[in-house]
């Protein structure tokens, strides 16, 4: 008798599919981005997809709070339980709460945000999470052959900010040379109302012979107050000598730019 249990997959924020047994959902887009005053409604819409070739799929919809570590990476909290939280200012229609795709079946789902009349906070950027849940667990065969039930969740982030919040502030507060992980580490700070999107580029400028190398961009997403460690590996491989390292942060056009500069020694 084969060993069954259930495997429960957690996704975020992608594309999901169960190439096995075909199952899976697509939302887009991934993210809603609302701005409005005190008292205003706005509304925007997401599509879920069964893309599953033979599965119907009964889905609910749910809300909660997410915000960043210091890494960049997510971290999801229960809705209502964050400072920034307006997971309480979502309506969905009732009918959208709770329903069912037949494979292939796309349905367009409302999210109005109602900013409150009375604001409990001054901050001028508040975000939440809707789930899209699987609530029908369908079977699968792992790659040991036991028996498996696949359930599907998808979150998309929910962004909304005043629409007198307008300005963008990045500073980089550090920035080193880790001579044992031989990596650079690059701190820095979103110090705006509002949530900052960029990218980080490196050059490395071997002062010996002038050789410049560019480093792929490092992609970033920040919100209001967020403090950030970025580790920036070094090309390889990297002949000993005297470096200059310089960090350019690029979070928008050519006036939001702060860069960083920094000599090490490679041995």
């Amino acid at each position: 008798m084969k060993n069954t249990f259930q495997l429960f997959c957690f996704f975020f924020f992608v594309f999901i599919f169960n190439a096995k047994a075909q199952t899976g959902i697509s939302v887009s887009p991934p993210r809603l981005y609302f701005e409005s005053g005190a008292g205003i409604s706005n509304t925007e819409k997401i599509t879920v997809t069964n893309v599953s070739a033979k599965n119907s799929l009964d889905l609910a919809v749910s809300l909660g709070d997410w915000e960043y570590d210091v890494k960049g990476e997510n971290q999801m909290h229960p809705a209502n339980s964050l400072p920034n939280s307006c997971a309480g200012w979502i309506t969905i229609k009732k009918g959208d709460n709770y329903f069912s795709l037949t494979p292939g079946e796309r349905r367009d789902i409302e999210i109005t945000i109602t900013s409150p009349t009375l604001s409990k906070d001054n901050l001028s950027a508040h975000t939440a999470l809707l789930y899209v849940s699987q609530m029908n667990p369908v079977d699968d065969v792992d790659s040991k052959g036991a028996n498996i039930k696949v359930s599907i969740r998808s979150g998309i982030k929910i962004f909304h900010k005043k629409p007198e919040a307008t300005k963008k502030k990045i500073e980089i507060t550090d920035l080193k040379f880790d001579a044992a992980k031989k990596i650079l580490t690059l701190n820095f700070e979103n110090q705006a109302e509002i949530w900052v999107d960029g990218k980080v580029t490196t050059d490395i400028l071997n002062a010996d012979n002038g050789k410049k190398t560019t480093l792929s961009p490092i992609v970033f997403y920040t919100m209001p107050g967020n403090k950030r460690e970025m580790e920036i590996a070094l090309p390889t491989p990297l002949e000993k000598g005297k470096y200059t390292a310089s960090v350019l942060i690029d979070y928008g056009d050519a006036e939001n730019l702060e860069m960083g500069e920094l000599n090490f020694s490679y041995e």
